[in-house]
């Protein structure tokens, strides 16, 4: 079989089968195309995208000015590794520290990785400012939290199936539950060995829970009070998803220690960053960490080309209104369905709750359904739907996309 041979869904299925590790359970659907918030499968079939690439696709599917960023960029300079300096990466560097109020950008690739090097960013200021001796520093995290699956990340994940036989784990870590200002004072209170707190603004992998308003501008008072460096996980509700730039800004909360990533790039690429001030960020030195391609010239001309889109169309403003949209209108077909519970949300990140258990399929049967009617979703946790469409949709389309997730939802009532 020839690379450019035109493949059946079924035969692209079976290829992933045959040939890939079984990381993923995709819903059965095999796309080939894509365009603002469209996507097509193999055989020509068109679909809404509900989910974004897990949020990675704000600006639209093959948004033209991000391609032709990437494309002329690929055609100058490709890769230099850091071993030398190139002419787009301080560019990059200067637009995105001065759009999000930062001192320094250490630029890397993908969500864990800027995980990664927050935490690592974060124990040797503790070592190195706060005083703390050194292997004693601890991080504070959340219950049922999601910042990606490498080792030290899934060592204080209480997900079972990213977790279990992976050992043995990183220590320094204590979690407490989410949204519980009087878990983190306590926790801070009783621990002089505490360097940070690593927060997710919504929590979007455990089910799109938004805390209480005022949970994160009070609990970044007492980082403050307590010398500890408040780190915002924004890889998947940064860059405009919630309506406003980033979920802390609905708080006008600054994080000391960003984490950013997939929007960053538009779905275009890998890129990520970690952002912070030079009280921070001045710990780390040369040799102290690295990546080959991060900081790449095309991820810093296709970064620059996506922040730009979702500045000059205004797409924070976009996902506020459709979002306060989506909320009210599914609100009205919830009460009086029995097949859903609730929609919570912020911005155009949002999810259902199914009224079943969670290990039930039926909200895996519903996103089959729905990908019939032309809308793609997926579950998460079993019995929650998170919809997450590109932040470049329009209120008919938006209206539309309502309209067949009522129908879907009425056939399973």
């Amino acid at each position: 079989m020839a690379v450019l041979d035109q493949l059946t869904s079924q035969q692209a299925i079976d290829l992933e089968n045959k040939y890939g590790a079984h990381n993923y359970h995709p819903l059965p659907v095999v796309l080939s195309r894509g365009e603002g918030v469209y996507v097509w499968d193999v055989e020509g079939k068109k679909y809404y995208d509900f989910l974004s690439a897990y949020s990675a696709v704000n600006q639209g599917h093959c948004h033209p000015e991000i391609v032709a960023a990437m494309t002329v960029q690929a055609q100058t300079l490709t890769l230099t590794s850091r071993a030398f300096y190139n002419d787009m990466l301080g560019k990059y560097e200067r637009y995105a520290s001065e759009l999000f109020n930062f001192d320094k950008l250490l630029p890397m690739n993908t969500g864990a990785e800027a995980v990664e090097t927050a935490l690592k960013i974060c124990r040797k200021w503790a070592y190195e400012v706060k005083g703390i001796d050194e292997n004693e520093a601890e991080i504070i995290v959340c219950e049922n939290n999601f910042h990606g699956r490498t080792t030290t990340i899934i060592s204080f994940s209480n997900d079972p199936v990213a977790r279990k036989n992976f050992g043995p784990y990183t220590n320094g870590f204590i979690k407490i539950d989410y949204d519980n200002l009087e878990a983190l004072e306590q926790t801070l209170s009783n621990n002089k060995n505490v360097a940070g707190f690593l927060v997710e603004p919504i929590q979007g992998e455990a089910g799109v829970y938004v805390p209480t308003e005022g949970y994160l501008s009070k609990a970044k008072a007492l980082c403050e009070k307590y010398n500890v460096l408040f780190i915002a996980d924004e890889v998947q509700t940064g860059i405009a998803r919630t309506g406003k730039m980033l979920a802390v800004d609905h708080e006008n909360v600054k994080p000391d220690i960003l984490i950013l990533g997939k929007a960053l790039s538009g779905g275009a690429y890998p890129v990520s960053a970690v952002l912070a001030d030079n009280a921070i960020m001045n710990v780390i030195q040369p040799g102290n960490h690295g990546s080959t391609f991060g900081g790449n010239p095309i991820a810093a001309a296709v970064a620059i080309a996506a922040l730009e889109v979702v500045r000059k169309e205004d797409l924070a403003k976009n996902a506020e209104v459709l979002g306060q949209l989506f909320r009210s209108e599914l609100s009205k077909f919830i009460e009086t369905s029995p097949i859903v519970n609730s929609v919570r949300g912020k911005g155009l990140l949002n999810a259902i709750l199914i009224n079943d258990s969670e290990d039930s399929d039926t909200a895996w049967n519903i996103c089959l359904r729905l990908r019939d009617n032309g809308l793609l979703a997926k579950p998460t946790h079993g019995n929650i739907i998170r919809f997450a469409p590109p932040l470049v949709m329009t209120k008919d389309q938006l209206l539309d996309c309502v309209s067949i997730i009522t129908k879907t939802l009425k056939e399973f009532e």
